[in-house]
């Protein structure tokens, strides 16, 4: 059985979407054509809204809505010194739920991945080394997803930023609080022990 033209639409429109696929599409699609007409339009509405609002920060490229700089950097309290490099603006949202970082932010909208077509001319790299280069930074942390893509990004940076001066410094990870090592894998696991501390006098 086939759909009409305009529900087969809807569905590969949907299964474009990261994480969405067919199954997910179909059943995404099924649920919106059995919504009131309002909620789809409410949906529509967000979408659209937001494509027109929301842009990237001309300095740290976090999203940004209603002006060319995004909250953080018009922000006098934060520390300028300091450097947060992030893949993406959603990992901006998960560090600062923390409280533990007062610095700034530098979004590379990606991670280094030859294989997916991804090079250093696809993210925000030449920007990071002209704010650098500009700013008074004293150091910059690196603080991209601990796997394969998120280990070559930070590996490629520090050999770029460390010839500028700066302190270059790469986030810790190993165990999970209340993690059991049993179920650790072996990259975690080793990086737990090449990241061990001292403890006591």
């Amino acid at each position: 059985m086939s759909y009409s033209s305009a529900v087969q639409e809807l569905i590969d429109q949907l299964g474009r979407l990261p994480g969405i696929g067919p199954k997910s599409a179909q059943r995404v699609a099924f649920y919106l054509l059995k919504a009131p007409t309002e909620d789809a339009a409410r949906l529509a509405r967000a979408i659209v809204d937001a494509k027109e609002r929301v842009s990237f920060c001309d300095r740290c490229f976090n999203l940004s809505e209603g002006g060319e700089e995004c909250g953080v950097c018009r922000d006098p309290r934060r520390e300028e010194r300091m450097v947060c490099v992030v893949e993406d603006s959603q990992d901006i949202v998960a560090i600062e739920r923390t409280q533990e970082f007062r610095g700034r932010y530098h979004v590379l909208q990606g991670a280094f991945s030859p294989i997916d077509g991804v090079g250093v001319d696809q993210l925000r790299v030449k920007e990071l080394m002209t704010r650098v280069g500009e700013e008074d930074i004293e150091e910059v942390i690196l603080a991209t997803n601990p796997n394969l893509e998120g280990e070559a990004t930070a590996a490629l940076l520090a050999k770029y930023l460390k010839p500028m001066g700066v302190k270059v410094s790469r986030i810790a990870s190993g165990l999970p609080v209340g993690g059991d090592l049993e179920y650790a894998d072996e990259l975690t696991l080793g990086r737990a022990l090449e990241g061990r501390t001292l403890l006591g006098g």
